[in-house]
């Protein structure tokens, strides 16, 4: 017994030490919480609900979304808490989630299919929307300002489902290239499982109804949708810059022209200047590193730029670097504005491990003034920004809705605050909503896998449904996650 003792001591010993050296030893469990962040989008899903649902406090919602217009607009995903499909979001995150799956699919394992059945989701609803009308691009259904005057669950909503389209009269450049980027993108994730379906994804990306063309229409029609379509989409989703439609374009069908129009256009694409953010709007700093595998790869010399403006952005983030400009909080959180702050925080973490995998791929290095950084400490930036969400942080509470012990109970989320339709049948109005939204009590339907938007600039987090800057979640704050998660799932 005293040798047996002596021999787990020392394996003790042996693992504390290994575990001070290395980057994935800790207590945080990222399969689990890969799955729920992948969940979390089947509390989002908008149209006929599948036999398969899991969050099952869900119901049909939308069901005649786009009749209107005479087209069939049902589907797709409700950006956030409230009941409004917004197309540039949408198409955001269904990149987002396609490009999580092409960098770190194989480190998902059994949650791989629930990953691409959630891309398919909305791949569907953009397919609709990019071919329904020729020379149409459906963007929107659903009017923002008369649905925020309410609090109904998506199944109850009587409000109008008003639908917005850019066209070439009413340009949306921006939000065409997005389209073409979720789609472009996502057909290189069914490209094995389902070619047809892959075939017709990107299909759309290049032709809009075979006239117009998704990404052409983008070039040759230029002018942001917030401009056409001015308070349907402001101030909730104005958009401002950031075209990424070629460079998914040309990952998914290497056909030469988009390289180069890449080359020949790169200013449009901010090649010019460096960028210190991603989000759904500026999409700058996530397309230059997709950019920089074409110069890692194949030593294409007019990606060069892309690979240098890439490399100032990640020296941006790490501390200690002649370059470094970010903002941590004292807890060590990345933070970049009041609103719905983990949203950076998760898509540059995303940005991380990938820029991390292509340089590690290729024995590259980041330069940062006089100072070098190492793919390691790229992964370590990372991992401190993952392990704050799911719970290592001043709180010692997850962002993560359902993952962990403590975890935020009052989430602003009509669907997930208000009684499920299974619970309770009869319709709740409009105006009756609101006693949800003010109740003190914790969402009676777990949203399971929601990020919300999180702490402030001191770390401290209100967990008040009415706090929507900190309590809403989004699916384009969860879709990168599910890429980190995945990395961080496989070293396990």
């Amino acid at each position: 017994m005293a040798d047996a003792a002596k021999i787990s001591s020392f394996v003790q010993i042996i693992l504390i030490t290994c575990c001070s050296f290395s980057l994935f030893c800790n207590a945080q469990d990222y399969t689990d919480a890969l799955e729920k962040s992948i969940l979390f989008f089947e509390g989002q899903r908008s149209g006929v609900l599948p036999p398969n649902q899991r969050l099952n406090w869900r119901g049909n919602s939308g069901l005649s979304d786009g009749s209107s217009y005479h087209v069939n607009l049902v589907g797709g995903y409700y950006d956030a808490g409230d009941n409004v499909k917004f197309g540039l979001p949408m198409a955001f995150s269904t990149t987002l989630l396609a490009w999580s799956v092409i960098e770190f699919g194989a480190s998902m394992q059994n949650q791989i299919e629930n990953a691409k059945a959630a891309i398919r989701w909305s791949a569907d609803y953009l397919l609709k929307a990019a071919t329904a009308t020729p020379g149409t691009l459906y963007v929107q259904v659903g009017d923002p300002n008369l649905d925020h005057k309410c609090w109904e669950r998506p199944e109850d909503m009587d409000t109008p489902r008003n639908v917005y389209k850019v066209t070439t009269k009413n340009p949306g450049s921006d939000l065409a290239a997005e389209t073409a980027a979720a789609l472009a993108s996502a057909s290189i994730v069914f490209k094995n499982s389902d070619p047809s379906y892959s075939s017709k994804l990107l299909q759309t990306a290049m032709e809009l109804v075979v006239i117009v063309q998704v990404f052409d229409f983008a070039d040759r029609f230029r002018g942001s949708y917030s401009d056409s379509l001015s308070s349907a989409v402001c101030p909730f989703y104005c958009s401002y810059s950031g075209y990424q439609g070629a460079s998914w374009i040309h990952r998914a069908s290497q056909n030469g022209s988009y390289l180069a129009y890449i080359k020949s256009n790169g200013h449009l694409m901010g090649a010019d200047n460096d960028d210190y953010s991603f989000s759904w709007d500026d999409k700058r700093a996530g397309t230059k590193i997709l950019l920089s595998k074409g110069f890692l790869d194949k030593r294409v010399e007019e990606f060069q730029l892309f690979k240098a403006h890439s490399d100032n952005y990640i020296c941006s983030l790490i501390p200690g670097t002649s370059r470094f400009q970010a903002q941590y909080t004292p807890g060590g959180l990345l933070y970049k504005a009041s609103e719905s702050n983990l949203q950076y925080v998760t898509s540059t973490s995303f940005l991380l491990l990938t820029y991390a995998k292509y340089l590690s791929s290729n024995g590259g290095i980041i330069t940062c003034g006089g100072s070098t950084v190492t793919v390691e400490s790229l992964i370590s930036q990372a991992k401190k920004q993952v392990d704050y969400i799911l719970g290592d942080n001043p709180a010692k509470t997850s962002y993560m809705v359902g993952f962990g012990k403590r975890y935020p109970q009052h989430v602003h989320h009509r669907g997930s605050s208000v009684p499920s339709i299974h619970a309770h049948p009869d319709h709740i109005s409009c105006n009756d909503g609101f006693q949800y939204l003010y109740s003190s009590s914790p969402n009676p339907n777990v949203l399971i896998g929601a990020i919300v938007g999180g702490p402030d600039n001191r770390d401290n987090f209100a967990d008040d449904r009415n706090n929507y800057q900190q309590s809403e979640p989004a699916t384009y704050i969860n879709a990168p996650f599910v890429g980190a998660l995945a990395f961080f799932s496989g070293k396990n």
